[in-house]
């Protein structure tokens, strides 16, 4: 069976390829409702389907994204990853996902070695360049500030990290201000003795939620206390080895940093008949699937992973549609200098070579100024890329009791 084209759309229909074209392209504010219907149900009885590569050499965009997830077993990732094809689907954009298996292939040994993420990051860019996407969206399985490359042509978009250089728009979570809520619910609850278990030291969403809660405890008047903070790690065995220490130390409520390390908190109180909710308090971070499976339910912090992919999309359709509005004045600038008489372009040669002795004097002159004002040089830096940042929510549950 032969592939039906659009000509013969068009002469089915009685109207000509052009407009069957506007249709394709969804610019129906060119064709009038009743002949995009008819052509719609003439493309769908004959099955026809557009090529959409062809369509995008001719166009310079194909109307596909796409996706560069660090590894799709994070549990922050699929969601996000969902926010982002919501938001391509209500375009009617298409998606392409690239799954670098960053924690799958050497688990933590490649967060501070850019060679092993680049082994595998420029080959997924080139992919993603071959077939012309019009922009990518790089989903991290942690914040951090990374080293993404720079020149690739694409317009890219970081979600859930950060460019070092400052260079690259992203949509981060609001790790200090999401912290803060929960730490400020706590104390809302009447506890002032709070402990707080975190991950790594050196981890930017350690050091942001640690940051939080010391806000927190500064506007409720409580001092901050060093020794109540244990940088564990992100784990369940983490929290459950940290756990003895609060119990000893007396305190009325535990802010854990993750969900996880909450499931090792509350491990230790089952096999040490301690009360979670009555006896002593605790809260988590994340609202995983498990936090709600808990006995008694967690008292967490929901990250909006949905609204983080969404917000990075419509970031991207932003910087998109500038690019394009680019490109068609640049065509436009192009079409208006081509269509200049010979004798314009002679005109506008002589006024050049008319001021030329008088710029070659006048840079002369800027020069030796330079050089008697040097040691006052001032570089402007480039203003940093945008960065948006969405906040958390408490989540509340049972395992937050009132003194």
């Amino acid at each position: 069976m032969s592939k039906i084209t659009i000509k013969e759309i068009a002469k089915e229909c009685g109207v000509s390829p052009s407009t069957v074209s506007n249709v394709i392209n969804s610019k129906s504010n060119k064709v009038s409702e009743e002949t995009r219907k008819r052509i719609l149900e003439a493309m769908e009885r004959a099955g026809y389907q557009p090529n959409n590569i062809a369509q995008g050499l001719r166009r310079k965009r194909t109307q596909t994204i796409g996706i560069i997830v660090e590894d799709i077993a994070q549990f922050t990732t699929p969601l996000i990853v969902e926010g982002v094809m919501g938001v391509c689907e209500e375009k009617g954009y298409k998606t392409v996902v690239q799954n670098l298996r960053l924690y799958s292939r050497w688990q933590d040994l490649w967060f501070d070695n850019s060679k092993m993420v680049e082994s595998v990051l420029r080959p997924a860019i080139q992919e993603l360049k071959n077939i012309m996407v019009d922009g990518i969206i790089y989903i991290a399985g942690h914040s951090r500030h990374m080293v993404f490359p720079e020149e690739i042509n694409v317009p890219v978009v970081l979600c859930y990290t950060r460019s070092e250089t400052r260079c690259l728009p992203s949509v981060v979570l609001d790790d200090e201000e999401s912290a803060y809520l929960i730490m400020k619910y706590i104390i809302g609850k009447g506890h002032r003795n709070i402990g707080i278990i975190a991950g790594e030291k050196d981890n930017l969403h350690s050091m942001q939620r640690l940051k939080g809660c010391q806000r927190a405890f500064k506007d409720a008047g409580i001092e901050f206390q060093p020794e109540k903070v244990v940088f564990a790690g992100w784990n369940k065995e983490h929290g459950y080895k940290s756990t003895e220490y609060f119990i000893n130390m007396g305190v009325s409520a535990v802010m854990c940093m993750n969900d996880r390390l909450a499931g090792g908190f509350y491990q230790y109180c089952y096999e040490n008949n301690i009360k979670i909710g009555k006896d002593i308090s605790v809260t988590g971070f994340d609202n995983e699937l498990l936090a709600e499976c808990y006995t008694p339910g967690l008292t967490t912090v929901e990250i909006p992973l949905v609204k983080l992919g969404g917000e990075a999309m419509r970031l991207l359709f932003e910087m998109t549609a500038e690019k394009e509005a680019e490109q068609e004045e640049a065509v436009a600038v192009e079409a208006q200098v081509g269509m200049e008489s010979e004798v314009e372009k002679e005109a506008e040669a002589e006024k050049e070579a008319e001021t030329e002795t008088e710029m070659e004097a006048q840079a002369e002159a800027e020069a030796q100024m330079e050089a008697g004002s040097k040691g006052y040089e001032h570089t402007e830096e480039p203003e940093p890329a945008p960065c948006i940042k969405v906040i958390g929510s408490v989540i509340e549950r049972f395992s937050v009791c009132e003194v």
